[in-house]
Formats: structure tokens, C-alpha cells, sequence
């Protein structure tokens, strides 16, 4: 079955006197990778069960292609879910937890299993078609639940928090494979995760949740460059939050004046946002305008924290290069190499 659009449209939904989506609205495009990222209790979770039909909604409207189902019961809508526990059934074969759904839907026996033999190809565990569940790894486990989702080619396929069990390089290589799956089958994806690396590196577009609202859908790169409000810049990414004046349109950061955008408020104290990667550290002959505290090597970058004579914790990200002479205490001068930044109220 051919994979459809998605679509939520003023949805809200309330528990008691807490507003868990408030006139909530998202499209997700035919064949489309979308996360929703968000700190816990952001609504996020509660946005997968309403498109999935495991939860009722107050107010709105959910649409796959033309079609409104937002009473149609989560049994009669095609989509496909894979959770954080894999509920896989164990008194069943690999192959046969994988067919479980078409066997549901009474596809003959013949069909479902060489349908599941497909299916584990594609993940990658064609010779554990017989084993039990309890004779495989959690990632294998996992591979297995995302199979027995796509069996029956469902126009939506829904991932709520799917990787947040296993370990971490575990997760880096299932998080690829899915990415790689939902590319070549074009199956249209909605992704729910509190993980901010794992929301970035698949997905076609990530939406920042907070207390119900989207704050902002766009692209990896938009959304890390050019943050629409102070909530995404502080919450996507490291981002360092240094106390200044704001007087005609401009902030005066270690010396260097850059011009504020998307202001908190047009004078007086805020505070500038800036990315560690905007900072570069030098090494002063005088007492400079900080003092390094840690340096961290990680390969290629180092991540170097140091604190301003005010006490204001800044942290660098710069090339390993020649960054081994920033040891604790040594005195530094701390410049940007933005000529704009972002300002929230102080």
C-alpha cells in the first residue's frame, strides 16, 4: 500500500486541568521522516497515541491523505507502531512475529511467511527466522519489531522512543538502518524521541515540542542555525547564555559589537546566545578576559570551558589543532566570530 500524507489539524487534548496539546498542528509529507523532540511532558507522546488512535482527542482533526480518521479506531487504521518495549510474543518464531499482523488481517499462510522472510532480509537477520525472541540481542529484537511493522505496508509508521533501551553504539547502527529502511521504502514517519542526536541525524524535519506547543518544525540545519524563539535555541544543541546590555539594537560581547536579533526586549539587560562553536579561545600574554577551566579532546574538536573575570561559564568548541596549551588556569581572551546574535531576557 502506498504511503500517505499526514496531517493534524487544531488538535487538543486535556487531562483534568493539564493541557497536554493545546490546538496542536503538524503535516508530514508523503514519505517524509519527521521527529518530535521534546523535553518530557511536552505532549509529544501524547500527539503519536492521538495519530495512532490509542488516544481520544478534546478538539481537532487527524487526516491521512483526504481521509479525516480521527474516530476511526486504532485497529481500522493502517499504520504501523514500533514502541520503546518491542511487545514481541515470545512463544513465537522470529518469522512468525513478524507475519503476526498478516495473519490478523487472514493473508494466507504461504504469503505471510515469504512476506516475513522479505522483511528480515531487509533488516538483516534472514538466518534468525526460526530462533525464539529470548535467543536474540535487544537490537536484533528491536530489528524485529520494526519488520513486523512494515509487513503489512502501513501508510503511516509511527516510532515512539524505539531506541532508547539499547546501548549506545546499538543505537547509533539501528537508528541508520531505520533511516535507510524508511528512505527505500518511502513509508511517511513520524519519529517521537527526547533525544536530541537521534532526532537530528535522520530526520527530513524535527518539530520542538514544549508544554503542548510546537514551538518550531524545520530542517536539522534551520533549526540549529536559526532558532525561531529562546525555548529551541536553549533546548536544541549546547548553547552558551551570556549576561550583556542591549541599547540600540546592539550587544557588546568581549569586546566586539554584534547586532541582536529576535529581541527579548529592546534595552536594558538579556542575555546573548551563543553556540559553542561561535567562541574561539586565544591565548593571552596578559591576563585576558577569562581563565580556562577544563578542556575536553574529543578527535577531531575539543570542547574548552573557561570562566569570564565575572564568572560567567563559557563553553568553546574548536579543532583539536593545537588547542593542548588550553590547561586549567591558563588566561585566555574569549572573541566571537558572529557579527549577530540571538537575545533573551535577562
Amino acid at each position: 500500500m502506498t504511503s500517505k500524507d499526514l496531517t493534524l489539524t487544531n488538535v487538543s487534548r486535556r487531562f483534568g486541568t493539564v493541557t497536554a496539546l493545546d490546538n496542536f498542528n503538524l503535516h508530514v509529507g508523503v514519505g517524509e521522516l519527521v521527529a518530535l523532540l521534546g523535553p518530557s511532558g511536552c505532549g509529544k507522546t501524547t500527539a503519536l497515541r492521538i495519530i495512532a488512535g490509542l488516544e481520544s482527542l478534546d478538539s481537532g482533526k487527524v487526516a491521512v491523505g483526504e481521509k479525516d480518521i480521527s474516530k476511526v479506531p486504532a485497529h481500522k487504521r493502517n499504520m504501523g507502531m514500533v514502541f520503546q518495549a518491542y511487545s514481541l510474543f515470545p512463544n513465537l518464531t522470529v518469522e512468525e512475529n513478524v507475519a503476526f499482523g498478516l495473519q490478523m488481517r487472514k493473508v494466507a499462510k504461504h504469503s505471510r511467511l515469504k512476506r516475513s522472510q522479505e522483511l528480515l532480509e531487509l533488516v538483516g537477520l534472514p538466518s534468525h527466522a526460526k530462533r525464539f525472541t529470548h535467543q536474540l540481542s535487544g537490537g536484533q529484537q528491536q530489528r524485529v519489531a520494526l519488520a513486523r511493522a512494515l509487513a503489512f505496508s502501513p501508510e503511516i509508521l509511527l516510532l515512539d522512543e524505539p531506541l532508547s533501551a539499547l546501548d549506545a553504539q546499538v543505537r547509533v547502527n539501528l537508528r541508520e538502518e531505520i533511516r535507510r529502511l524508511q528512505i527505500s521504502l518511502g513509508t511517511t514517519t513520524v519519529f517521537v524521541t527526547h533525544d536530541q542526536e537521534e532526532a537530528m541525524s535522520i530526520s527530513d524535519r524535527v518539530g520542538v515540542m514544549s508544554n503542548g506547543v510546537l514551538e518550531q518544525i524545520d530542517t536539522p540545519d534551520v533549526l540549529y542555525n536559526e532558532p525561531a524563539t529562546a525555548f529551541v535555541a536553549n533546548f536544541v544543541g549546547v548553547m552558551n547564555r551570556i549576561p550583556a546590555n542591549l541599547a540600540d539594537g546592539k550587544v557588546n560581547i568581549f569586546g566586539k559589537n554584534l547586532v541582536a536579533s529576535k529581541k527579548g526586549s529592546e534595552t536594558g539587560k538579556i542575555v546573548a546566545l551563543l553556540r559553542p562553536e561561535t567562541i574561539l579561545v586565544k591565548k593571552s600574554e596578559n591576563q585576558g578576559n577569562a581563565k580556562v577551566l577544563t578542556r575536553s579532546f574529543l578527535g577531531a574538536s575539543s570542547a574548552i570551558i573557561c570562566q569570564t573575570h565575572e564568572g560567567t561559564i563559557v563553553q568553546s568548541l574548536m579543532a583539536s589543532l593545537n588547542t593542548g596549551e588550553f590547561q586549567p588556569g591558563t588566561s585566555v581572551d574569549l572573541e566571537v566570530t558572529v557579527n549577530e546574535v540571538m537575545v533573551a531576557n535577562g
